[in-house]
């Protein structure tokens, strides 16, 4: 069979297993009602086993396409099984990440399809539903043999860590009464989690989007702390994690400042928490409410046996403290006692992985799991020690965490830690910053309709079917509207003059950033610089004959953004595009494009674009030096390194839109696209004797003043899909 055919198979499968992840394996899925044929009856689950046979006459005769299911020796998943399918599940918990892990190697060890495919159908109804899909989505990712399979949007596989969560009542009792042509499309009110009384209020259009979630989940699917060595462990995955939690920040940040907000304040562990949050959601799988926050709760110690979950909050103190200490001195020590220095290469690398923490961590014990502990203290503030049986909050999801306020508060903590090491490496040089023979002469924005340096916001309707994420229903359509923020597309003109004798390839690095702070003053560099966003970065080749160039280059092509996810029905017939895209794809991972530009103001809200070229030989990728891919003491041997990383001297490649969201997401079996430190030059303090981003600026370099008008109307829905 070809492998385009057998590709177009592999992802129909695949995806019949991620639909109604509560409904049991034997019921048919998906629209051609496919039966997954198992070869004896100890494939189900012990509940089923006695009536297998009557199972395969009540459901048998439905089946549309029957998926043969080759016998296997009965792999041993008692551990993964701790979890009850009616629980939740936390990456953030220890306990918890071990099952997925060792539910990972379990799909990895799978020597060809046919016997991965064999354990997945095994292992879905004997494992909690949001771990199994959390566990075969990493595998699908990372296995050769399903190499650009895409996998649905988990907003249609868990519609309810998404939505409000009175619309499911409203859903069922539609699939149940009215025919397709009767129902009507379920809106999601904008404002349906509080009013402006609480002025957090006023960005939830952010915290809540479902892109902005769904870009939070598929990255820790694409970055994953613990599992199979070779799965964690990719070119600066610890610096990618502060990297694009720094980026989240500074967006929330500019949402706050055209909201007349302030910045985020960082977070206290002995003070109470200000913020209050009350999801509106429901674990319709456990038929719980998830549980809010009032304001004013107070962190306390986490004793939770049957998560077996304890640790003090002096312990998080103490982990800080040692972290602070080892950036003042300069360096880490490894339990051997080695010194590894936090250098300007890899020392923002190290501790990426020390800080999250991953298994990366070169001394876990002495740095302990700082980032994920605070998750969960949080996460538990309302039931610490487990007395009301209670489960955490959205803090302590990966998929959901984005939504509360008290995610930019701690993470603004977190960053804290980062910037204090940045702050001690040398500032760039004007040598480094500048590329000789290259000056950019003007930059300007144009909108569509001709309008130039002013960008336009507005609100626009979506249209989501969620029947394939809830189980037990009738199996026809139910839409959802819900309304997210959305921008006029634009186009970048960059001039740039080259007076070199032949030509150059460079960088183009383009930023965005307020102009003011929340008093109305024109901004520091040194505090502007946490605020630049980055809005693209792709190489382009420069002229010498003539000198003059203009660079053209459309909004929708950013290596920040991706188009908002497709639609279960195209991926049943779609396996995922051409060869040359497998490279560039990571399942939806990167930011959404509807969220490329913040809201701004109705009377245009003044920022400044700025521009950098920068010179391509400095920015090329290379994997002559090993040391960068690994710490000291989980080096790759070299056969699996050069398996993973077989690209030497490699340019960047984000030149269009093969290159969607590397800049947040890397490439699959790849370097990081740009050997420059991410964020580069923003990443670091400015020299000294610079206050503003003029003062900063090399020939290379331009800065420009753009205006974001916000328009409050809404623009009505597109088409019925998830898809812009």
């Amino acid at each position: 069979m070809a492998s385009q055919e057998l590709k177009r198979l592999y992802q129909s499968q695949l995806l019949y297993l991620l639909e109604r992840p509560a409904e049991p394996v034997f019921v048919p899925k998906g629209s051609q009602r496919a039966v997954f044929q198992v070869p004896h009856a100890e494939f189900l689950p012990s509940r089923y086993q006695p009536i297998a046979q009557k199972l395969e006459q009540r459901y048998g005769p439905e089946a549309g396409v029957r998926v043969p299911i080759q016998d296997i020796q009965i792999p041993d998943v008692l551990y993964s099984t701790q979890l009850s399918r009616r629980d939740n599940f936390s990456l953030f918990n220890p306990f918890h990440r071990e099952m997925s892990s060792r539910l990972i190697d379990l799909f990895m060890s799978m020597e060809s399809y046919d016997d991965f495919l064999s354990a997945c159908v095994y292992c879905r109804d004997r494992m909690n539903p949001y771990m199994y899909v959390y566990a075969l989505s990493v595998a699908v990712l990372h296995r050769q043999d399903t190499r650009g399979i895409q996998l649905p949007p988990l907003a249609q596989i868990f519609p309810h860590k998404f939505i409000d969560g009175a619309v499911f009542s409203m859903a069922r009792e539609d699939a149940y009464l009215l025919t397709e042509d009767e129902r009507q499309i379920l809106v999601i009110p904008p404002d349906f989690t509080g009013t402006d009384l609480e002025e957090e209020h006023r960005v939830a259009y952010f915290r809540e989007d479902i892109g902005v979630n769904l870009h939070h989940w598929h990255w820790h699917l694409v970055y994953p702390f613990q599992g199979p060595l070779e799965i964690v462990n990719k070119d600066r995955r610890g610096e990618l994690f502060y990297y694009m939690h720094q980026q989240i920040m500074a967006r929330y940040n500019f949402e706050r400042l055209s909201n007349q907000l302030g910045r985020t304040s960082r977070f206290n562990l002995r003070q109470p928490i200000q913020e209050g949050y009350f999801p509106k959601l429901n674990h319709t799988n456990a038929s719980r409410v998830w549980a809010g926050r009032h304001s004013g709760a107070q962190l306390r110690d986490i004793n939770r046996e049957d998560e077996r979950l304890r640790f003090a909050i002096q312990d998080m103190e103490a982990f800080r403290e040692r972290i602070m200490e080892a950036i003042h001195r300069g360096s880490v020590t490894d339990p051997q006692g080695q010194v590894i220095p936090l250098d300007e290469e890899r020392g923002i690398d190290i501790l990426g992985n020390i800080i999250e923490s991953s298994i990366l961590n070169v001394n876990p014990v002495m740095y302990g799991n700082l980032h994920n502990m605070g998750h969960l203290a949080i996460a538990y503030v309302h039931d610490p020690d487990g007395r009301h049986m209670e489960t955490f909050s959205v803090m302590g999801d990966a998929t959901t965490a984005m939504r509360d306020p008290v995610f930019y508060t701690w993470h603004a903590y977190i960053d804290e830690i980062f910037q204090t090491h940045k702050n001690l490496l040398p500032r760039y040089s004007p040598a480094q910053l500048d590329y000789q023979g290259i000056r950019v002469t003007n930059v300007e924005v144009v909108t569509t309709g001709g309008r130039r340096n002013e960008l336009d916001t507005f609100w626009q309707q979506q249209d989501m079917d969620i029947s394939r994420g809830l189980d037990f229903v009738p199996r026809t359509p139910i839409f959802i509207r819900f309304t997210h923020l959305q921008h006029t597309s634009f186009l970048y003109r960059i001039q740039v003059e080259n007076t070199t004798k032949s030509t150059v390839e460079g960088t183009v690095r383009i930023f965005l950033a307020p102009k003011f702070n929340e008093r109305g003053k024109r901004m520091l560099l040194r505090d502007q610089r946490h605020l630049f966003i980055e809005m693209d970065k792709f190489q382009v080749k420069i002229r010498s004959n003539p000198r003059r160039n203009m660079i053209e280059r459309e909004s929708t092509s950013s290596s920040v953004t991706i188009p908002f996810v497709r639609t279960f029905e195209d991926l049943e017939g779609n396996p995922g595009g051409p060869p040359e895209m497998e490279p560039f794809n990571y399942c939806g991972c990167g930011w959404p494009d509807h969220l490329l530009v913040p809201r701004g103001t109705p009377e245009g809200f003044p920022c400044q674009l700025f521009v950098m070229i920068s010179n391509v030989v400095d920015d090329v990728v290379r994997t002559t030096n090993s040391s960068s891919l690994a710490l000291h003491n989980h080096s790759l041997k070299d056969s699996l390194r050069e398996k993973l990383y077989p690209y030497v001297d490699e340019p960047n490649p984000a030149t269009g839109k093969d290159s969607d969201a590397s800049s947040y997401c890397g490439l699959r079996n790849r370097r990081y696209p740009d050997r420059r430190s991410m964020g580069f030059p923003f990443d670091r303090d400015p020299p000294y004797g610079v206050n503003n981003i003029e003062q900063f600026l090399t020939p290379n370099m331009f800065v420009t003043d753009v205006h974001i008008f916000y328009n409050n109307h809404t623009e009505p829905p597109k088409n019925n899909s998830i898809g812009n």
